[in-house]
This record gives structure tokens, sequence and C-alpha cells, in this order.
């Protein structure tokens, strides 16, 4: 239920005041679904999104539609978004997709790598290196046409064949993807299970290797629960980019245990209580994703979209 003044603002000295959302969920998200939505949904979704205040939405990727059937649709949805005033990155698995990307205008492509074998085979079909040297081609390419790179690294806290991974084995694909020239990188907990201390450790390892935190953003699914602990953890370290999913939509085609997203409303809830600024109005954010949960004919996931939509009903 809404309840005016709340959630109350109660700020902490050792947080960022503002934090930019990378709304992950009209391509993070719908790349999960079972069925496939129709183009002129996700489009009005993107639209929806940007009229609740998101500044960054990731519209769609530019893999074959083989490999992401939802997807398919990328060169009839992109021209029908590009008009918003808003970042629209896109997702490219190769050279080819830069060339569909770049050829509709795209102006903000993202690579996804891996920080373990098992799932750069398992996701690509090639070695953690074999997937780094794809990568650069199309990364040096992008630069050169001043295209802003995001570099997407998954498996950063956990692997479902692997385990524990590492952090050093992190930060030398981190170091990598910078190297070859991206802008900004994604940290994944693909399978949600960071906690908050694993956070830290990652992000200080990271800043000794002279990988700042205004560089990186990070991208928590929930399975475990920890998504906002660790979000928290990271603002703390000076983060102040987070991926979001707007109702929690989303999860991982390639890693069966992974659940969903960090719901951006959960998100803005507790940034509102924060006093951290958004720019984001919950309200109309809360109705996007009450929307789109009807088209996709469940309940949305997101605790905050449940308790502000009054969806959460019981039983007597």
């Amino acid at each position: 239920m809404t309840v005016p003044g709340l959630p109350m603002t109660v700020p902490s000295r050792d947080l960022p005041t503002r934090v930019r959302i990378h709304e992950v969920g009209a391509r993070d998200g719908l790349q999960n679904e079972k069925a496939t939505v129709p183009t002129v949904i996700k489009a009005e979704f993107i639209r929806r999104l940007a009229g609740a205040g998101l500044t960054t939405i990731e519209a769609t990727s530019f893999v074959h539609p083989k490999w992401v059937p939802q997807l398919a649709d990328a060169e009839q949805l992109f021209p029908v978004v590009a008009d918003l005033p808003v970042a629209l990155p896109v997702l490219v698995p190769n050279e080819r997709g830069l060339d569909r990307a770049l050829a509709l205008g795209a102006r903000r492509v993202a690579v996804f790598a891996s920080a373990t074998e098992s799932f750069a085979k398992a996701n690509l079909n090639r070695t953690v290196d074999e997937a780094l040297a794809m990568f650069e081609p199309v990364v040096t390419r992008a630069k050169a046409d001043a295209v802003h790179v995001r570099g997407y690294l998954s498996m950063c806290f956990g692997d479902p064949w692997e385990g524990g991974v590492p952090i050093p084995q992190v930060v030398r694909v981190c170091r990598a993807l910078l190297d070859m020239g991206c802008d900004e990188l994604s940290l994944g907990d693909t399978i949600g299970v960071a906690t908050p201390g694993h956070v830290v450790a990652l992000l200080a390892a990271l800043d000794e290797a002279g990988i700042p935190p205004a560089t990186l953003a990070v991208h928590f699914h929930d399975t475990y629960g920890q998504a906002l602990a660790n979000t928290l953890a990271a603002l703390q370290q000076g983060v102040t980019t987070i991926d979001a999913s707007a109702g929690g939509l989303g999860g991982c085609p390639y890693a069966k245990s992974a659940t969903g997203n960090l719901a951006t409303e959960d998100l803005v809830w507790m940034l509102r209580g924060l006093g951290i600024d958004t720019g984001i109005d919950l309200g109309r954010l809360v109705a996007t994703s009450t929307w789109m949960a009807a088209h996709l004919g469940r309940p949305s996931p997101s605790r905050t979209v449940r308790a502000l939509s009054h969806e959460d009903t019981e039983e007597h």
C-alpha cells in the first residue's frame, strides 16, 4: 500500500548523492521469457520506462536469432524507440552484431565476457581468451566510431560448474576489457551467490589494480536474497552505476540456477530511503511493471511492485 512520507529519508554520509540505474529489463529480462513478447509491447515497455525517468535503457541484443529467439526483432524494435531522449545500449556479440547495430544508428553497445572458462564455453563456445580476442575488433571498431562500449563480465562471484571464482581471475579479465577500450565494466553476479564482504573484496582488488569504482557498474541477481545488501556494499565503496530490471524480470539462459535480476523498484525504494537521487518516478515505474506483468500473465516478483500495486493478497 502507498503511505505518504514513506520510506522516510535517512541519508548516510558514506554514500553517493546520486546513482544512475542501468535498466536491463527490456533486454536481459525479456530474453528469458518462454513466449516471445510482441515488438509493439517491447517498444511500449521501453517508452514507459523512459517516461518513468530512466535515462539508460538497454533495448535489445543483436545476437543471432537462433541463440536468443526472444530478441530476433532487434532490427524492427530499435528504430521504433530510437527517437527517445535516453541512452539505448544494445548487446553485440561479434562484429556482425556490431554491423547490424551501427547500421541502425546505435551509439552505445555492450560485449558480454566471462570470468570463468566453463561459462565462456557454455555461453560463447570459446575459452575466456578466445572470447576476448573475438571482442577486441568489436571494441576497436566501435571506439573508432566514437561509440560508447560497456563490457559485461559474468560469473564474477561464483560459477555453477567451477564454484568459487578467485578474485585475481576476475581482475585479469576486467583489466583485459579495459585495455582493449571498454568505457565501463559491469560486474555480474550471474547466479546470485555474492555476499557483501565478497563485493567489498573484489572492488578493493580492482581499485588496487587501477580500476576505480567510477569505471564500474554492478549487476546482482537475487537468487539468495542478497542483491540489495550487495548493492549497498558496492555503494559504500563508491560505485554509482547499478544494473536493475523493472519488475525483477530476467535471469540467465545459460545458467539454470540464476533467478531474477535485482528489481528496479526495490532498488529505488532503498535509494529513496537513503536520500540518493535517481530521477525516477517510482509510481510510474511500478505502473509500468504492473502493466508488463499483465502482458506476461503473471505477477511481478518485485516486492515493491507487489506492495505498491496491491498485488499481494492473502486468503483467509
